[in-house]
């Protein structure tokens, strides 16, 4: 594993002093050399060797912008890094490869030519269920060592892991549940969380930090998202009849204890019972009952 070093670059600005210093000083070693008649042989020399020197000194400019990094390798093997901004200078017998140390983000998602249009990452759930995913991870290069040399194309290799850890996560969770149990819908912030975890462990090895990853996108897929719909709606009709006739149990309870508290009516075991049935067909019915008078004896 090849270890980040800082590499410490001369002042450009300092260097920029010298090289206007010896172009200076070759004019005048060749001007004085062709004044004179029989032009000294030191002038003559001195005057092409800072010409030589300040152009060899030119080539070693080096403008760092903020939030950039320069990776320094000289004959294949790894000099530094250079993450100080401004204009440096350095050997220009170096090569230089420069990495962003900005923040950036992607949306995992395959992206066709043809459309130009990113699509949705479609897995199945731990329950077998086709659905449809997609994530946005935020990310950075912390360590410009490991990007540059652990891996072959660290933006790739981001993308390509992190969809990787999404679809490990989506098929070992439900897309949705009724109890406690974590799923992909209900737990957002979990699953979010072990998201960020698994793409940092993968991507630890090529210097990126994850600063976030979260679900963007989750969808059945489109052959049974009708079918699921239905079931969702179902599952809701007999949650909600569930509280209902919960309540009209309660309600019946009540009203009984009352009458037998009050004594307003002695009620034989039949006619509690046609008591409880009518309430109770009052409480729950989905639509308003016809209420019937019984006015006696016809």
């Amino acid at each position: 594993m090849v270890v980040e070093k800082e590499y410490r670059a001369i002042s450009g600005w300092l260097i920029a002093a010298i090289l206007a210093s010896l172009v200076v000083l070759a004019i005048y070693c060749l001007q004085f050399a062709a004044k004179s008649l029989t032009p000294p042989t030191v002038y003559v020399v001195a005057g092409i060797l800072s010409a030589i020197v300040a152009f060899v000194l030119l080539f070693g400019f080096l403008p760092v912008n903020p939030n950039e990094a320069v990776v320094l390798i000289l004959f294949g093997r790894y000099q530094g890094t250079i993450k100080d901004n401004g204009l440096l200078w350095i050997n220009p017998l170096l090569t230089k490869r420069e990495i962003s140390l900005r923040i950036r983000n992607f949306e995992t998602g395959h992206q066709t030519s043809s459309e130009m249009a990113r699509r949705t990452t479609k897995v199945n759930d731990r329950d077998g269920n086709p659905i449809e995913v997609s994530a946005v991870v935020v990310w950075k290069v912390v360590n410009t060592a490991e990007a540059f040399f652990e891996v072959d194309d660290y933006e790739d290799y981001v993308q390509l892991q992190s969809e990787s850890a999404l679809r490990n996560l989506a098929s070992h969770f439900p897309y949705d549940s009724s109890d406690e149990e974590l799923s992909l819908r209900r737990s957002t912030d979990e699953i979010s969380d072990r998201l960020k975890s698994e793409i940092e462990a993968r991507l630890h090895k090529a210097g990126v930090e994850v600063l976030e990853a979260r679900l963007n996108h989750l969808a059945y897929a489109p052959e049974i998202a009708g079918a699921m719909l239905q079931r969702q709606q179902a599952s809701a009709v007999v949650a909600a009849r569930t509280k209902i006739v919960e309540g009209a149990v309660g309600m019946v309870e009540l009203a009984l204890d009352h009458l037998s508290e009050k004594k307003l009516v002695d009620l034989t075991p039949e006619s509690r019972a046609q008591l409880v049935s009518n309430l109770l067909v009052v409480l729950c019915a989905d639509r308003h009952v016809q209420p019937v008078v019984n006015t006696g004896p016809s």
